[in-house]
């Protein structure tokens, strides 16, 4: 029997900005639901909050952004994404490994040259 590997990932969602607050609560909840229901745990959720996109994405110029670090059996992650392409109010998802979990998000700005 195998045995199954708990990873830690950071996920990043955009949703649909033109859900009212309460739409958009349900929306990630759902995101979140999908990862709990095949055995991960979520660990941290940063709000990022409403954002332009760098480029139109299905006739959409912004999104809700929020940073996800959760745990999870790695041979779950591609049940996961088939669930996300179903769900019709998360415009993007990219979901990564890491090693630790960002507790603050900090962001520098970077110096340009002269």
């Amino acid at each position: 029997m195998k045995k199954l590997r708990n990873h830690l990932y950071e996920g990043m969602y955009i949703l649909n900005a033109t859900l009212s607050e309460e739409s958009r609560k349900k929306a990630l909840d759902k995101v979140l639901n999908a990862i709990t229901e095949k055995g991960g745990e979520i660990h941290k959720t940063h709000d990022q909050g409403r954002k332009k996109l760098a480029y139109e994405i299905r006739g959409k110029r912004e999104g809700y952004y929020y940073l996800v670090y959760f745990s999870c059996p790695s041979v779950a992650i591609d049940e996961i994404w088939k669930e996300y392409h179903l769900h019709e109010d998360l415009i993007r998802f990219m979901t990564m490994r890491t090693e630790s979990v960002q507790e603050t998000l900090e962001f520098k700005p970077i110096k340009q040259q002269a």
